[in-house]
């Protein structure tokens, strides 16, 4: 099983950078199953149902999220339609959507890490009940843990070692450079990165994010946009063996493009 993930996508140029290279690439690496963070598709605050279609499009397959997922309320209209859009498992219970979906025989986990982040229910013990507690659970397992601390990814890494198929970090928007198989078969790597423009701060223009940390101004007061020019598609291609579920490669897929 082939399997790609890709960093968040970043508004309407992380959304042109799907349509124009996704098609290609799945045809080309022969991509079974395509995972893709659109928490930030609406530019930081949500994903609309617009966005969710336009990056279903494309030939994503499960949208997982982060703590941005309530920004925008009308996303609850395709959750609990039953769509392949994820919100954090470790919200408390009784909050509209779901943590976890099964598609092509691969179970996609959303996860949200709490330090210095959100205060949310323990992602550790969360992923512990669902692994330990699921009936028929499919053998191949990705976990998206959008956090912003490598410490508690890699701790998520290794407690999930052995346990599931890969553990993906995604947030901070930086790809890192550590992806990897553990020991005992689970593909990780601490930050996927992101679908968004290259020349800016995380996806928004310079001058602003720059002006943010030296005046200390929130950014509803600054104004943050998108950056223009060229857009970096970060993701993570895996090569999962289907008997075991467990990993046999993890590689970074980076591609720069002109939208």
């Amino acid at each position: 099983m082939r399997i790609l993930a890709i960093g968040d996508i970043i508004a309407q140029p992380g959304i042109k950078a799907l349509q124009a290279l996704l098609p290609r690439l799945r045809k080309e690496h022969e991509i079974d199953l395509v995972i893709a963070n659109g928490e930030n598709a609406a530019f930081g605050l949500g994903i609309t149902i617009e966005n969710a279609k336009d990056i279903f499009s494309t030939g994503v397959d499960v949208i997982t999220s982060g703590n941005h997922i309530w920004d925008r309320k009308e996303i609850v209209e395709l959750m609990d339609a039953g769509e392949p859009v994820l919100r954090p498992l470790n919200y408390p219970d009784g909050l509209p959507g779901r943590g976890f979906t099964i598609h092509n025989d691969v179970m996609v986990v959303s996860l949200l890490g709490r330090n210095n982040l959100e205060n949310v229910d323990c992602p550790f013990t969360g992923v512990t009940h669902l692994l330990d507690n699921l009936e028929d659970k499919p053998k191949m397992i990705v976990v998206d843990f959008h956090a912003l601390e490598p410490f508690e990814k890699m701790a998520m890494g290794w407690h999930l070692n052995g346990k599931v198929s890969a553990v993906l970090g995604t947030h901070t928007h930086i790809p890192t450079s550590d992806a990897r198989v553990l020991p005992d078969g689970t593909a990780y790597v601490s930050d996927i990165g992101m679908v968004g423009p290259l020349n800016s701060v995380a996806g928004v223009e310079i001058e602003p994010a720059v002006k943010r940390f030296v005046t200390r101004l929130p950014p509803s007061y600054i104004g943050f946009k998108a950056a223009p020019g060229p857009v970096m598609f970060n993701s993570v291609m895996l090569n999962v063996d289907e008997e075991t579920g467990k990993a046999i490669n993890i590689t970074r897929l980076d591609v720069e493009v002109e939208i």
